[in-house]
């Protein structure tokens, strides 16, 4: 099956689907550690992505295009802090998926993660630890990295997801050093960072909707590991 355009069109609706599906649970987590407006945020990038693919219908030989709509949705629709960040991280998908051409390649996802995780952190100053975003997109991007460059994409990017909850995991224990939750200090404390579960929702809606976030909060046993 090809990663193509087709593929990255059902991504973003996948993607869609879940933070649809999860909002509820993402404003109660945004209640804890910031203002409770994620969700409704993230929705609002992801409805107005829709409703540019809908307008402009992008084809199979163009995974770039929904990737593309996102990045202006989230740049040009989205206010607070987290919607201009995912938006930096769709363009520098888009800006890789165009240079990888008709088939989204393990080298393009990773370039593309990757790109998205510089710019983010060069706007938002935010580094590992910090309980943001950044602590789930960057275990993502090196398990991205660390797959065969010339495998599935799909499975590398079933790696990024596993990698990006356990980065969500790490940070129901960390104290916020940025974004609204440094704001809130104690307060946020076992709350995993809404940011970083956004990240986690792209990278496992790549696969399939997700439609609650409770199974990939709790820690997994070590069978499960």
């Amino acid at each position: 099956m090809h990663v193509d355009g087709t593929f990255t069109d059902g991504w973003m609706r996948r993607f869609a689907a879940s933070v649809s599906a999860t909002e509820a649970e993402l404003t109660a987590l945004d209640q804890a550690a910031g203002d409770g407006d994620f969700g409704t945020n993230l929705m609002a990038g992801l409805d107005a992505t829709l409703r540019f693919l809908g307008d402009a219908p992008t084809g199979p030989a163009d995974p770039a295009g929904p990737l593309r709509a996102a990045a202006t949705a989230f740049l040009d629709e989205v206010g607070g802090t987290s919607g201009p960040l995912f938006g930096l991280l769709f363009h520098e998908l888009a800006v890789a998926a165009t240079d990888a051409g008709p088939e989204l390649t393990v080298s393009a996802l990773a370039a593309g993660a990757g790109g998205g995780l510089s710019a983010i952190r060069r706007v938002g100053e935010a580094a590992p630890g910090d309980k943001t975003l950044v602590d789930a997109l960057a275990p993502a991007c090196d398990a991205l990295r660390s797959c065969d460059r010339k495998g599935d994409p799909r499975k590398a990017l079933s790696r990024a997801a596993a990698a990006s909850w356990e980065g969500v995991r790490d940070t129901a224990g960390l104290r916020a050093r940025r974004g609204r939750a440094s704001y809130v200090g104690e307060h946020a404390s076992g709350v995993p960072d809404p940011g970083a579960v956004g990240i986690a929702l792209l990278f496992s809606s790549s696969g399939e909707s997700v439609t609650t976030l409770a199974p990939y909060l709790e820690e997994p046993t070590p069978a499960a590991r």
